[in-house]
């Protein structure tokens, strides 16, 4: 099984920035990052299948990127303009499963999940 752990989260005005890291305990072969508000839905920020295609969700397309390095089994996320919108727990995820990005974006059907990060992004 492999364990998932988040850093990176915490609080921004309206504009700043944060990076969210992801700390694999092996190797996986899709990842992607998951945000939860409360009283919302669950939704797909970005994945990065094992066929290196990456796909982002709408709602934060355009100001984040999701990234991996390999040989540290971290996956990071740089997020960018933030609103208070933005404000969510979010989480890692991995998959084995070999899809496009694609399909994780529109299932977010992932395998393992972290614990989670909490962003807050205030006005």
């Amino acid at each position: 099984e492999v364990q998932l752990v988040e850093s990176g989260g915490g609080s921004v005005l309206t504009g700043g920035s944060l990076r969210l890291s992801c700390v694999a305990s092996s190797s996986t072969f899709s990842m992607g990052w998951v945000r939860q508000a409360p009283a919302k839905e669950r939704e797909v920020v970005a994945a990065l299948a094992s066929d290196g295609t990456i796909g982002y969700g709408d709602s934060m397309k355009g100001r984040v990127t999701i990234s991996k390095d390999n040989a540290k089994n971290t996956l990071f996320l740089q997020m960018n303009s933030l609103e208070p919108e933005d404000t969510a727990m979010y989480y890692c995820a991995a998959s084995e499963t070999r899809l496009k990005a694609a399909y994780f974006v529109n299932s977010g059907n992932f395998d393992y999940w972290g614990q989670g990060t909490q962003v807050t992004v205030s006005s």
